[in-house]
């Protein structure tokens, strides 16, 4: 019964909560560039994007790798995508990589093969 008294007040005043706004109000959401991350929309319609992407593969029936420009510069992304009123539509869960965060990956491919190896 008191673990539970002193969990609760370290969320109060100070805890978790606080920080959650101070994270929420002044941090840079880990960008490179260290600016804001952009406001999120997830209604918009994404067949108004599908001119600066290209469908690179499917790896799984809701899972895609794409290249597109973002803020005029080219990612790779690796998305799941759901189906909802006749038109595939980019979920949230995904990872959108710079070409240097692109590179960094491709160099160390046969690192991770190593290791998918090795725990296989």
């Amino acid at each position: 019964m008191s673990g539970w008294g002193r969990g609760r007040g370290r969320g109060r005043g100070g805890g978790w909560k606080s920080k959650r706004k101070d994270d929420d109000d002044g941090d840079d959401g880990g960008h490179e560039d260290g600016g804001a991350p952009p406001k999120k929309n997830p209604k918009r319609d994404s067949s108004s994007d599908d001119s600066d992407t290209l469908l690179v593969c499917d790896i799984s029936k809701n899972r895609r790798v794409s290249v597109r420009a973002w803020q005029g510069k080219p990612v790779v992304d690796i998305r799941e995508f759901y189906y909802k009123d006749g038109k595939d539509l980019p979920g949230k869960k995904g990872i959108s990589l710079s070409m240097d965060q692109w590179n960094i990956l491709r160099k160390h491919v046969g690192e991770i093969d190593a290791a998918v190896d090795e725990n296989s």
